[in-house]
């Protein structure tokens, strides 16, 4: 079956992904380095293409894009 993401443009989605997306450093309070794995994405729908949907979020006050790709998609929430 396949979804037609057109539907859900301007939507909120929440993407859970099949591996990991990137990585994320921060210090902890005992100045050793923490390490978080990005496994979903949040954000708006913005654009679909037919590799992949493209969302849009703010993150510390500046607004960002992410490509995601169909293939490193495991679940999704639409709100």
């Amino acid at each position: 079956m396949k979804i037609d993401w057109n539907e859900f443009v301007d939507r909120q989605i929440n993407i859970t992904m099949k591996e990991n997306y990137g990585v994320v450093y921060s210090l902890k309070k005992d100045d050793e380095p923490a390490f978080y794995e990005i496994v979903f994405k949040t954000g708006i729908l913005i654009k679909v293409f037919d590799e992949g949907l493209l969302l849009e979020a703010v993150r510390d006050g500046q607004i960002y894009k992410s490509f995601i790709p169909y293939e490193s998609i495991k679940s999704v929430d639409i709100f």
